[in-house]
């Protein structure tokens, strides 16, 4: 690691420049390579920075704000929410000080606010330890929370704020043997078979990660496939692959398809590590063709399932673009069934928090389709709680569920069954 903490302050703050200014999710700059030129630790850290300060905005802004007339320019705010953050967690008030301020003098837009970034984290190395734990625990933005409080009621959503606030444990998917993996890697077996690892540490260097035992999905992600009834099986939108090797190593014949040649790169790779089988095809889920027991659709959707573990996507979001993702999942749905065997089965989910995205399709999918019904044998499981029963027919997940083990992603899901 470098010798001061300025590259991964550095690197924090410009990631939270482009996702606060630019609308960019942290994965997209991953992807472009921002921490690229970081050793592992510094990368590492810049990206705890950055998620860390995401998902405690409200609270540091309110700590800023008793110390300046109004609000910053946003790059010099998001050096000061850096500060805030890392003081309150108990970071050395010298370094973090001397960096971020170091960072305003190189700003040449902004340099003149240094002096403005020393004296407000000098205050703030007083403030924030003794006051960050009284500060309440922040929303969601008023685009999101509406509609969820619509949907879920106040408390439910205060709930899933908790469990978005606290972040996500690392739940893993055994390929063999749940009780093996938990206790290779120190984990617990959750009620749905998913092993829960907390302070996990660095993934690749886990028990069992090379010789490919497991793999990494939230305990959520993993109950659509637990569902899926047939042995000739279509995983739809396929990547990053988790439902592939669950079905592959059920026994399935499973056909990956999605459109990403990167991400479908990252399913081989998995099947390859884990030591299992699928076809996987690079193509557009509407021009697929042939005819399945079951098909798997996993429709690209809002996301907002998945805060827990990606901070980023209420600020990168403003939900302009709902619309047209909840026009698409329902001719995907249409064109799903297509491609299901007479008398065969359709698993539908998205991750998302939005009925719009999940109740609502499926309500309208039996509405259109007279020879579409629920499959209720397939929902009705040991591990379903009765709480996670939607009045729609499927199963409702929200990250409040499960809150003393550590919450769970929000994830709609529903199996259908196809008219013979």
């Amino acid at each position: 690691m470098a010798d001061n903490g300025i590259p991964a302050r550095r690197s924090a703050a410009f990631v939270l420049q482009r996702i606060l200014e630019d609308g960019k999710l942290m994965s997209e700059l991953t992807a472009d390579g921002v921490f690229e030129r970081l050793d592992p630790p510094d990368r590492a850290r810049a990206q705890r920075l950055a998620q860390e300060v995401l998902r405690n905005m409200d609270r540091a802004d309110a700590l800023i704000l008793r110390h300046v007339p109004k609000a910053p320019p946003l790059p010099i705010r998001n050096l000061l929410r850096l500060g805030a953050v890392e003081l309150a967690g108990g970071a050395a008030a010298h370094g973090v000080v001397n960096d971020l301020v170091s960072l305003a003098s190189r700003d040449k837009h902004h340099n003149r606010a240094k002096g403005l970034v020393n004296a407000v984290l000098r205050k703030l190395a007083e403030d924030a330890p003794k006051d960050w734990a009284g500060l309440p625990v922040p929303r969601m933005p008023r685009w999101l929370r509406q509609p969820l409080v619509h949907a879920w009621g106040r408390a439910a959503v205060a709930g899933c704020e908790a469990a978005h606030h606290a972040g996500a444990p690392l739940d893993l998917t055994a390929k063999t043997d749940p009780a093996a993996v938990a206790e290779m890697t120190g984990g617990t077996v959750l009620p749905t078979g998913s092993v829960r690892v907390h302070n996990a540490g660095q993934v690749t260097a886990l028990a069992g990660y090379d010789s490919g035992d497991w793999w990494v999905q939230d305990a959520a992600a993993a109950l659509p496939a637990k569902l899926v009834r047939g042995e000739k099986v279509l995983d739809l939108c396929a990547a990053p692959g988790g439902k592939t090797l669950q079905l592959a190593a059920a026994g399935c014949a499973v056909t990956a398809v999605d459109i990403s040649p990167v991400r479908m790169e990252r399913v081989g790779q998995n099947l390859d590590r884990t030591g299992l089988t699928a076809r996987m095809k690079t193509a557009d889920a509407f021009t697929y063709n042939g005819q399945w027991d079951s098909v798997l659709l996993d429709a690209p959707c809002s996301a907002t399932g998945t805060m827990r573990r990606h901070p980023d996507l209420p600020f990168a979001k403003d939900g302009s673009d709902f619309a047209t993702l909840i026009e698409m999942q329902g001719k995907m749905i249409d064109h799903a069934l297509t491609l299901v065997k007479p008398g065969g089965q359709l698993v539908f989910c998205t991750c998302s928090l939005l009925p719009d995205e999940g109740e609502v399709q499926v309500e309208e999918a039996l509405s259109r389709h007279a020879n579409l019904s629920l499959d209720a044998d397939a929902m009705d499981q040991p591990w379903v709680e009765d709480a996670w029963r939607s009045d729609a027919g499927g199963l409702r997940l929200r990250p409040d569920f499960w809150a003393e083990r550590g919450g769970m992603d929000g994830f709609y899901i529903a199996a259908l069954r196809k008219g013979a």
